[in-house]
């Protein structure tokens, strides 16, 4: 990530971006991506530095942070951008707590990303004694690399990302590897898995090295959410066996009004959502085809997903449109070039 802080920092027109890694060749990766200008020992990197941003793993980003405070003169601000925040409380006044709530799967500079903030949450977590120039320094900077500051206490940023983070990560491999664990009367699970799981188990498996730490550093607050999730599994497991249909309902109900609060944070009218799903060949230049076809026809695609099959099978594309009748003219245009096409809404009305 700190690569794609260099490269969005430059994108923004920061003069000059120091770099300082203890690893060489990924310094040099981060300088020939032209995510920074140069780099250094760390005492040297700071000498001139007004702001440092701290990027490395959680389980050695506390000690690292506490020596660029030590290394930097005093008129460097410092932030980071870990994952945990609540070793940050008692560190001196011109340090301020950051996460940027975004990434990618893969990892080092050759897959930093200029625009990977863009539009992101950047959680900042100032405290009592944090200096309240630093701080708007630092959002100043934040909201210039594209993301959205926003304010939070350093402990309730680590309940919050235990549910919206950390659960979904542990989920997702619980899911998979029960889905994985056997057959059922000689049928493998994960062949006959549907997109329902493929969707659910997507982050499943994800980078080991970052997320054994990500649970041990926060064990605590995902515990209480595991805790918490335990509960509603049960009161699930009783309605089932006792028939419960309108528990059920009233649930699902639920469900439906919480998914469309959360896509009202991404859309301004997750109502108006239609997948338009299109099955595709497996062969060179469709993807390109489509996109380039429903440009073409200025028909904005908010969003979009493939699934692959095999190499006979092909896929399925599933692109996000807003609008029923932006749909239908999707659909038609894509039905027009022989493409096997169905449209649905995101959310039911």
């Amino acid at each position: 990530m700190g690569a794609s802080v260099g490269l969005a920092a430059k994108r923004a027109g920061v003069d000059w971006v120091g770099g300082h890694d203890p690893d060489a060749a990924a310094a040099e990766a981060a300088a020939e991506r032209g995510a920074i200008d140069g780099a250094g020992p760390l005492a040297e990197i700071l000498a001139e530095a007004d702001l440092a941003v701290v990027a490395a793993p959680v389980t050695v980003l506390p000690a690292l942070v506490e020596e660029v405070i030590a290394a930097a003169p005093d008129r460097c601000t410092v932030t980071d951008v870990g994952s945990t925040k609540d070793w940050t409380l008692g560190l001196p006044e011109r340090f301020v707590g950051g996460h940027p709530v975004c990434g990618r799967e893969a990892r080092g500079a050759a897959h930093a990303t200029a625009d990977l903030f863009d539009g992101a949450t950047w959680f900042l977590t100032p405290v009592t004694a944090t200096d309240p120039d630093r701080y708007r320094l630092v959002h100043g900077f934040v909201a210039s690399l594209g993301a959205v500051p926003v304010a939070i206490d350093p402990r309730a940023h680590d309940r919050l990302v235990a549910i919206t983070s950390h659960l979904p990560h542990a989920l997702a491999n619980l899911l998979v590897n029960q889905a994985g664990a056997g057959r059922i009367e000689g049928h493998d699970p994960l062949a006959a898995a549907g997109g329902s799981l493929r969707d659910m188990t997507r982050v499943a498996g994800a980078n080991p090295r970052i997320w054994v730490d990500i649970f041990l550093d926060n064990a605590p607050e995902l515990g209480e959410a595991l805790a918490e999730h335990r509960r509603r599994v049960e009161q699930l497991e009783q309605a089932l066996a006792e028939g419960d249909g309108g528990y059920l309902a009233r649930w699902v109900a639920e469900a439906s009004e919480n998914r469309r609060r959360m896509l009202a944070e991404a859309y301004p009218d997750p109502g108006e959502l239609q997948h338009v799903t299109v099955h595709v060949p497996d062969r060179p230049g469709v993807l390109a085809g489509i996109t380039q076809a429903l440009g073409a026809e200025r028909i904005n695609v908010e969003d979009f997903e493939l699934r692959h099959f095999s190499t006979e099978r092909g896929g399925v594309l599933t692109v996000l449109v807003s609008g029923a009748d932006e749909a239908a003219r999707a659909a038609a245009l894509l039905e027009a070039q022989g493409y096997g096409v169905s449209v649905s809404p995101v959310l039911d009305a």
